[in-house]
């Protein structure tokens, strides 16, 4: 045991990204019962919607399983009552100040997980009492850091400012990257895109089927104005590419954004006109499998790679 898996109380130190659009319950309990941490991701759910996969979710696995909560949700204090009302056990949390929150959970005797993008975060999220954070990597697709740092000077970068936990996230998907990033200092990976292309994972399979043919710089950070995120070049990421070109303001942006882009994309396979959250690791995706092998294949992949260290030998 790691200080991950006796955390979570898991098998293997592998979470699944609480990914919106992608990650119901199906995609959670399919992670749980193989030996991850699955995450119910509440960013893409109305509230109600949120309770009746929690519930499913408790029916589909007797394993530790969480909730992802962005914390500028607008129903944020009903979502984090649902979490209360249903028993969930473990929280991340994203996209807000930990410090709002993460007293109230942990007095539910919730274990809380904050998402951080630096190592300034990270120590914010200590100081306010959360149980492990999530270093993601610019790397990683969907919403993302401001300072564009890679998960590969990141990880070493928290871990020599805090002394909690660090789950490392951005560019995983195999067993390779979780033993590069553990050697830096993770305790544990979190995994989503890798999830996203999984059987059992919510999103379109218009959506699963284009992260298999997508390529080294086939995505791109952009939309900084309003918040950044990692997007599939498509038509309307060069819409928004066209747009730039004119100097627009914030608010032009977010109207060319609009509402329910995200979901027409990933969640009913609109490849043209939807937001299209993919990280850079899925030029490295080249199936969707169920979610039960993808973490048998990093484990096999990690073990082997431990057993090939001689070969750095001087």
């Amino acid at each position: 045991m790691n200080k991950i898996t006796q955390l979570f109380n898991i098998k293997y130190p592998i979470i699944q990204g609480g990914m919106i659009w992608s990650s119901g319950y199906k995609l959670a309990s399919a992670v749980s019962n193989a030996g991850g941490l699955g995450l119910i991701g509440a960013g893409s759910m109305y509230p109600e919607v949120l309770r009746e996969h929690i519930q499913k979710c408790k029916r589909a696995t007797d394993k530790p399983f969480g909730v992802n909560i962005p914390m500028l949700y607008p129903n944020i204090e009903e979502i984090m009552n649902i979490v209360v009302d249903e028993g969930v056990k473990i929280v991340f949390t994203s996209a807000g100040n930990p410090k709002t929150w993460t007293s109230f959970l942990k007095s539910k005797g919730i274990t809380v997980v904050h998402v951080v993008s630096s190592s300034i975060f990270a120590l914010k999220a200590q100081e306010a009492g959360v149980d492990a954070i999530v270093a993601e990597g610019f790397e990683a697709g969907g919403h993302n850091g401001r300072d564009e740092t890679t998960t590969l000077t990141l990880i070493p970068m928290v871990k020599e400012k805090i002394q909690i936990p660090i789950i490392a996230a951005g560019g995983i998907a195999t067993g390779r990257g979780m033993l590069a990033v553990m050697i830096l200092g993770a305790d544990g990976v979190q995994v989503g895109s890798r999830f996203a292309a999984s059987l059992e994972s919510s999103s379109h399979h218009n959506f699963k089927q284009k992260i298999l043919d997508l390529k080294e710089g086939d995505t791109q950070l952009t939309l900084k104005e309003l918040a950044p995120v990692r997007l599939v070049k498509n038509k309307f990421y060069e819409d928004v590419q066209d747009l730039y070109r004119k100097c627009p303001s914030k608010e032009d942006l977010a109207q060319l954004l609009g509402r329910a882009r995200a979901k027409k994309g990933m969640f009913e396979g609109d490849l043209e006109e939807g937001e299209l959250e993919i990280g850079q690791i899925a030029g490295l995706i080249h199936e969707i499998l169920p979610a039960e092998k993808i973490i048998h294949q990093m484990i096999t992949d990690f073990e082997a790679a431990c057993q090939e260290k001689t070969k750095f030998e001087f």
